[in-house]
């Protein structure tokens, strides 16, 4: 019996053992922490909150997934309508902001009124990076006052110094009568890519790849510190050795490929180039429930500390003890282009305070819960590094046979419906190579 070992328990590694059920091959996986789940596990606190690393709800239009999904927790998922807001300079404003306008003040809509018909009028010439994009698809006052904005605090560079590939739906481009539209009424359609999402009743977002995964044989406490692609061997940091047949990856690649044994310089410089933010996740649980009626919220201004705030007590009540709210607000770095000062702790004085002078926490209100929480890979940054950087370090893995999965695998900007279909492709990927 051919052995495939995984490593990563996360949603990428769910779907490839997902996939492998069945197969007449075992099937483990290794997780270097003592808990499963990865980027998508969930912590359970003592005082009954509980909290995601991340804003993880699942929006698939994949009915299969859909289906898999909520096999997985036997039906029982909150289905909701998805409610986002936007915080400008003391502003609430519905998203996406570029089509609703109402309420701001005239002369800023005025002006993003102008540009974006000035712009309108120009040919639309080539567009090397996400800063031109936005100009060409907004006007130049919309793109600077808001999404450019944002791009600095959320993927830490400038807009300049992205490209485009990763876009896909995120970014509404609207028409000008949307645009009039979206500053005359308070109510105008919804054209966010995401209209509902799903979210397990009990056990926070971990409980899909708890069930998914429920063939599988998980072992924790193995993390890889050595990858012998001719031996195929892995060698733990406890000193554990384990052949492999087949192997399949969610290990974020500037960790994994410096591990690789005969690893060409030029590979491991690559792998050094691709660039991903880092987060600190800072949870707040209140000893009230109507915080926001929005689940999750964007912050433009450079002095608010945090680029987005979720509320998982929104997701589904068992989040948090009866008549409380939580939120978490998340606080972006990257080794690249904003190292992190100072300890993940330092960050949860400022968030508390910018969350009362923005009003979401009241002078009287109880706060039940603190928290805080790093985590080192969050999103992939589509810098112009990126493409040739990527395209060497698959090539090295395709050739030594290790099949790659998961966002920090494929180091794509991938979705948890992605992320599961990712390791199901790297699951074919493996038996193809058997």
């Amino acid at each position: 019996m051919s052995a495939i070992a995984i490593l990563g328990t996360g949603m990428a590694a769910a779907g490839a053992s997902y996939r492998l059920r069945g197969e007449k091959h075992s099937c483990v996986l290794y997780d270097k922490r003592t808990y499963s789940g990865g980027h998508t596990a969930t912590v359970h606190w003592p005082d009954g909150f509980s909290f995601d690393f991340g804003p993880h709800v699942s929006f698939t239009k994949d009915e299969r997934v859909r289906e898999l999904f909520a096999s997985a927790v036997d039906g029982a998922y909150e289905e909701k309508k998805y409610n986002l807001n936007n915080y400008w300079q003391g502003h609430w404003i519905v998203h996406p902001v570029q089509t609703n306008l109402y309420g701001l003040p005239p002369e800023v809509i005025t002006n993003i009124v102008l540009s974006f018909v000035e712009e309108e009028k120009k040919p639309l010439g080539k567009l090397d990076n996400y800063a031109e994009w936005l100009i060409a698809g907004y006007g130049k006052v919309m793109a600077e006052t808001f999404p450019m904005a944002y791009t600095a605090k959320y993927h830490t560079t400038p807009a300049e110094n992205l490209t485009t590939d990763w876009i896909g739906p995120r970014m509404y481009r609207p028409t000008l009568e949307e645009v009039l539209m979206g500053a005359l009424s308070p109510k105008v359609p919804n054209v966010h890519y995401v209209q509902s999402f799903r979210y397990p009743t009990h056990g926070g977002f971990q409980s899909y790849i708890d069930g998914l995964r429920t063939e599988a044989e998980i072992v924790l406490g193995h993390e890889l510190m050595r990858l012998d692609p001719a031996a195929k061997e892995l060698t733990f940091r406890n000193g554990a050795r384990v052949e492999y047949d087949a192997l399949v990856s969610s290990i974020a690649l500037p960790d994994l490929i410096p591990m690789i044994v005969g690893v060409p310089t030029e590979v491991v410089e690559a792998a050094a180039q691709l660039a991903c933010s880092s987060v600190v996740l800072v949870n707040v649980g209140l000893g009230r429930c109507d915080i926001s009626n929005a689940q999750l919220s964007y912050f433009y201004d450079k002095d608010v500390i945090f680029s987005r705030l979720s509320f998982p007590h929104l997701f589904t009540p068992n989040n948090a003890p009866p008549g409380c709210g939580s939120i978490q607000a998340e606080v972006y770095f990257s080794k690249k282009y904003m190292p992190m000062q100072g300890t993940p702790d330092s960050c949860i004085e400022p968030v508390i305070a910018d969350m009362r002078r923005i009003g979401l926490i009241r002078e009287d209100d109880k706060i039940l819960h603190k928290s805080a929480t790093f985590v080192e890979y969050a999103n992939v940054i589509f810098d112009h590094d990126r493409p040739k950087a990527l395209a060497a370090v698959h090539g090295y893995l395709d050739e030594i046979g290790v099949s790659y999965c998961g966002r920090y695998g494929d180091w794509a900007y991938l979705w948890t419906d992605d992320s599961f279909k990712s390791g199901e492709r790297a699951a074919e990927s493996a038996l193809a190579r058997l």
